[in-house]
């Protein structure tokens, strides 16, 4: 049995490497993968290259490059903002759809999957829902309550059309937060406790029995001292550990993939580790929101490419440390960038002081960078026996 079970596998192996290393030929033309856009040469593997996506930007009629690379490069979308608690119901009881409903129609059109990004996250939360609880007019019991009701609402109208959603949001501490012993952080921790996390999943999966349902967070792509009183990855890990142990419906674990070139990140076996463990525990992995931002200089900023190239190189390092990493675990299934043109980073809008940008795979003028090609190296060159098919897990009930 064991014998045949191993020829079997060895079969389908072997068919598979040689179907993703056929070289097709079009009109007598040599087969040129670099003509490929991220996406397709993604779905050799199975795998899902996505992208965040600014309505705003989507929707600007003299900007017609933005839709366009959104519909053809990638094969995943995430909506950026439009499906936060603060977009789509600004005024209590009052739903705004709109945005969010263009973005799912977007991506049917153009056959993409769609990544819910976020049910649950303390920030960008509407005012009437923080004021409410900060005067005292909304007590706890309605305050889980109103949880319960924006989950269900938002995954019961978008049932059957979210591949993953982004359930629960960077729930966990950094060890340079005070206290620095990694705790559960946030609005929904201080008024119900970390409780909240399991209810979310399980509401989220009572809307809707297909969605795969994600936990997200930065700073995870690897582990660190291993201590969970200071290594966040390791609480996470510890966290979804003990979730599974409930039987809460969590069915992966997103790591955001937000690095900078100033920091001494990591390399790809130490991510392709932490991927490996956390597929131990049955997990889907994926990453969710990758740049890799720089600091602005003076001299950046000037346009000297003495500073500005070693930035490019140590950029297209990192993506490619994670996609090289995705890649090697067959249990991670997609890998999306946070916006891919600098043109419409949020980078420099939160990072100002000192001032960072560069962070995205194309420049402002929707010219692809090093990182980009980078990544499309990793994707054209990966295969069998090293790389093999994604094994797509059953939504958990």
């Amino acid at each position: 049995m064991k014998l045949s079970r191993w020829v079997s596998i060895a079969t389908v192996a072997v068919a598979t490497a040689a179907a993703l290393n056929t070289v097709p030929a079009t009109a007598g033309k040599p087969y040129d993968p670099t003509t490929q856009t991220l996406g397709a040469l993604g779905l050799r593997h199975g795998l899902q290259i996505g992208t965040a996506v600014d309505l705003a930007a989507l929707n600007d009629t003299s900007n017609p490059q933005y839709r366009r690379i959104t519909a053809t490069e990638f094969t995943s979308v995430t909506a950026e903002n439009a499906m936060k608690w603060e977009s789509l119901e600004p005024t209590r009881g009052t739903y705004n759809w709109g945005p969010a409903d263009q973005l799912v129609e977007f991506a049917k059109r153009n056959k993409q999957s769609v990544r819910g990004h976020v049910l649950v996250w303390h920030n960008q939360l509407p005012a009437w829902l923080t004021s409410g609880v900060a005067d005292g007019s909304i007590s706890k019991a309605e305050l889980r309550e109103l949880l319960r009701k924006h989950i269900t609402t938002v995954v019961s109208r978008y049932k059957g059309k979210i591949w993953q959603w982004d359930v629960v949001n960077e729930a966990v501490s950094d060890p340079w937060d005070n206290p620095p012993t990694l705790h559960y952080k946030g609005f929904w921790a201080e008024h119900l406790g970390p409780g909240y996390l399991a209810d979310a999943f399980r509401w989220a999966r009572a809307a809707d029995p297909k969605a795969l349902l994600f936990y997200n967070d930065y700073n995870i792509e690897a582990f660190g001292s291993g201590n969970p009183a200071d290594d966040k990855t390791q609480f996470v890990y510890d966290m979804v550990k003990k979730l599974r142990a409930q039987g809460v419906p969590i069915d992966g674990v997103g790591a955001q993939g937000h690095l900078g070139t100033q920091y001494g990140n990591f390399n790809t076996f130490q991510v392709t580790e932490a991927l490996k463990k956390f597929t131990a525990l049955g997990l889907a992995t994926a990453f969710t929101e990758v740049d890799v931002r720089s600091q602005m200089t003076d001299g950046v900023q000037a346009g000297n490419s003495e500073e500005i190239n070693p930035r490019l190189q140590a950029s297209a390092a990192n993506f490619s440390v994670l996609m090289k990493a995705c890649l090697a675990v067959r249990s991670c299934l997609s890998y999306t960038v946070w916006g891919f043109s600098d043109r419409h980073s949020w980078v420099p809008g939160w990072f100002d002081d000192p001032p960072e940008g560069l962070a995205t795979i194309y420049d402002e003028n929707y010219q692809p960078k090093l990182a980009y090609h980078e990544i499309k190296s990793d994707l054209i060159f990966a295969g069998p026996p090293y790389v093999l098919p994604r094994i797509t897990p059953k939504p958990r009930r």
